[in-house]
């Protein structure tokens, strides 16, 4: 039994390194595309709609970002989400590389299932749409072969 509930909160432990490897990385590189760019915190938030108050707790680890904001700041900063998680060469040495890897692909699995079910309900209609179109103009030409 003892053995079962250090098993849980070294694993529990895991999560919380990699989740704060993830804060880490992510507020960094927010904060240098958006210097990049020259962007304020001011000009960053308005472009996202989000609160400067909120866009600064990004920046220093205190605030957690959803998938769907994600992909904003990534649309905003005009750079694709898995470099907001890509170490630059002072995040990277041989010691702290596997580490930052593991993490990351861990949330970027979940950030990736969560738009994909987003993007999915969205254009659902508009691939039905498409399929009935689709079908609609192919069975018409076949029915002017036959015809003709």
């Amino acid at each position: 039994m003892v053995q079962d509930i250090s098993t849980v909160l070294l694993a529990d432990e895991s999560m919380k390194t990699d989740e704060r490897i993830c804060r880490e990385l992510l507020s960094r590189n927010i904060k240098r595309f958006r210097e990049r760019l020259g962007f304020s915190q001011l000009d960053l938030s308005l472009e996202l709609e989000i609160s400067t108050t909120f866009l600064s707790d990004i920046e220093t680890c205190q605030k957690w970002v959803s998938p769907k904001t994600l992909a904003k700041i990534a649309k905003a900063l005009k750079i694709e989400i898995y470099e907001l998680f890509k170490p630059d060469a002072a995040d990277y040495s041989e010691r702290i590389a596997p580490e930052i890897s593991g993490a990351v692909v861990k949330y970027l699995d979940m950030a990736d299932d969560t738009l994909a079910k987003q993007i999915s309900h969205s254009i659902q209609p508009a691939i039905e749409r498409a399929i009935r179109r689709s079908v609609a103009k192919t069975r018409r030409y076949y029915e002017q072969q036959t015809k003709g």
